[in-house]
């Protein structure tokens, strides 16, 4: 028994010593992976307990429903695409009418964003379930009132018993239950990396040029405003140094005090163009903007590429979506509306 218990502490003691150094650099300075444990994992996602399969089920239609909309063509994933990085792949969200954002915002992901700390550009809303309510009022959004939303999907025999069967047979569907059902299914939508592999202790799931690009990734300091779980999702000022260069696209000043949400670098390779206007279409020039903006140095063409290589890695296995089937609509379903 003795022996057993040197053995253990000596396999213990050797792996420590020979963790990768740049995995426990990359967490000392605040980057966290997606826990391998599901239980751990959910610890996190759902904290409240409140995921069921029957909820994110019904909360997946909810998140594909045009009819949530005013004009009942547009939905969640409209510019939340499941299939493109979970934006839409344009520099501004375009909504009701057709009309682009009057501020010039860009879509963020909704993938992993059950890590930010808070959600829209300006960090106004605290999590995904007050976040969901937000777009579908917003005028160049999806523009309708919240009891427009309850009458429509109240009007569906078939949703009312799917909420029936996700929270009790007297719950109300009313707006907060509406897009809390909405927040749920997003809660689920984490894409871990071989990033995540290779913090968790994998040293093989990056490859040297990887590594290195990470070495140079906090070496240059991007730890600073992209850490954590999300690699971002916290509020930060923007510009903090150097003023950035496309200011003018839009009226976006962040929240009252100067600050913006910094993006996730999670699946970023799929979510150009960058920045809260959508101004920059190359990764490698938005890393030297970020670069001038936030850190006052030039980060050179060479190190760009290497922190990139690194990026590339951050790419996610998404969650399999399949294309949910909407319940048809009744006489009584309120009439799309394009005013």
């Amino acid at each position: 028994m003795k022996m057993n218990k040197i053995i253990a502490a000596s396999l213990v003691a050797s792996s420590v010593l020979f963790a990768n150094p740049i995995a426990e650099k990359a967490k000392t300075m605040g980057l966290q992976a997606i826990p391998e444990n599901q239980a751990e994992l959910l610890k996190i996602t759902d904290p409240n307990g409140m995921i069921t399969p029957e909820r994110v089920e019904l909360g997946k239609k909810l998140y594909f429903e045009p009819r949530l909309s005013k004009s009942g063509i547009i939905s969640c994933n409209t510019c939340h695409n499941l299939g493109q990085g979970g934006a839409d792949g344009v520099p501004t969200a375009v909504g009701h009418m057709w009309i682009a954002n009057p501020h010039h915002l860009n879509s963020p992901t909704v993938y992993n964003a059950v890590f930010f700390k808070s959600q829209f550009w300006d960090g106004r809303s605290p999590h995904l379930e007050d976040q969901a309510g937000g777009p579908m009022q917003a005028a160049p959004e999806m523009a309708s009132p919240p009891a427009l939303i309850v009458d429509r999907v109240n009007s569906i025999p078939e949703y009312v018993e799917e909420f029936k069967k996700a929270y009790g047979k007297d719950v109300k569907v009313d707006f907060a239950t509406i897009t809390s059902t909405i927040g749920i299914f997003e809660r689920t939508l984490v894409t871990p990396s071989r990033y995540d592999a290779f913090l968790n202790g994998k040293e093989d799931a990056l490859t040297k040029e990887e590594q290195e690009g990470l070495q140079v990734f906090i070496d240059q300091g991007c730890t600073t405003c992209h850490n954590g779980i999300a690699l971002g999702g916290s509020m930060m000022p923007f510009p903090m140094v150097k003023p950035y260069k496309f200011a003018n696209v839009g009226d976006f000043k962040g929240d009252k005090n100067g600050m913006v949400k910094v993006s996730t670098l999670r699946n970023i390779t799929e979510t150009a163009p960058y920045f809260h206007n959508g101004q920059v279409w190359s990764l490698k020039e938005a890393v030297q903007v970020m670069g001038t903006t936030q850190l006052g140095k030039d980060i050179s063409d060479a190190d760009a590429e290497k922190i990139v290589t690194f990026l590339k890695a951050l790419k996610g296995k998404k969650p399999e979506i399949v294309y949910p089937q909407l319940p048809e609509s009744t006489a009584s379903t309120p009439k799309p509306d394009f005013k």
